[in-house]
């Protein structure tokens, strides 16, 4: 990959990993931890604990994904720094530019992604 299009790349990994990174402050509400989100979230629930068990746990999947959505975004960049971005991961052909677009963290050609899943 050129130099010029994998600066763009690295570009708008960058810009994912930072407006990532924003939403999971606010949705914490500034910078506060893990824990004292999940604590001040345990105090305003109400008594309903079912209701209650059904917010934790829709937070903790949205923690997953979005720790899944950084990783990604980090390996990508790591690919980047050491060249073999934009080449398929299981059989080393090129990913098409308008994929790596799209889906900016792709790991594997069309081809190898749709055996994958």
């Amino acid at each position: 990959m050129t130099t010029p299009i994998s600066d763009t790349f690295t570009t708008q990994l960058t810009a994912m990993r930072q407006d990532l990174l924003a939403r999971i402050r606010a949705q914490r509400g500034g910078t506060r931890s893990r824990a004292d989100a999940a604590a001040d979230a345990r105090d305003m629930a109400s008594d309903d604990w079912a209701k209650a068990g059904e917010e934790f746990d829709l937070s903790v999947a949205l923690e997953e994904r979005e720790a899944a959505e950084l990783q990604a975004i980090d390996s990508a960049l790591q690919r980047v720094a050491d060249g073999s971005y934009g080449l398929c991961l299981q059989c080393g052909t090129a990913i098409p530019t308008a994929r790596l677009h799209a889906q900016p963290t792709a790991e594997r050609c069309v081809h190898c992604q749709a055996r994958a899943e």
